[in-house]
């Protein structure tokens, strides 16, 4: 079975698999899939967890 363009999986950008996997318990697969699918290089990347982390401060769950 081939990956199709561009090495995707399932609509998931390679690599970032795990991250899908990750998020999809918790939000479903759509919301995974945008969430895992953002950021193509790693500062945008780490914008997002740097942001996931202000929010999660916020709402105390850490």
């Amino acid at each position: 079975m081939s990956k199709g363009k561009g090495g995707r999986i399932r609509g998931i950008v390679a690599g970032r698999g795990k991250v899908y996997e990750a998020l999809k318990g918790r939000m479903g697969k759509t919301r995974a899939a945008k969430i895992a699918n953002a950021g193509k290089t790693h500062a945008d990347r780490s914008r997002m967890a740097k942001k996931a982390a202000r929010t999660r401060k916020q709402r105390g769950e850490n």
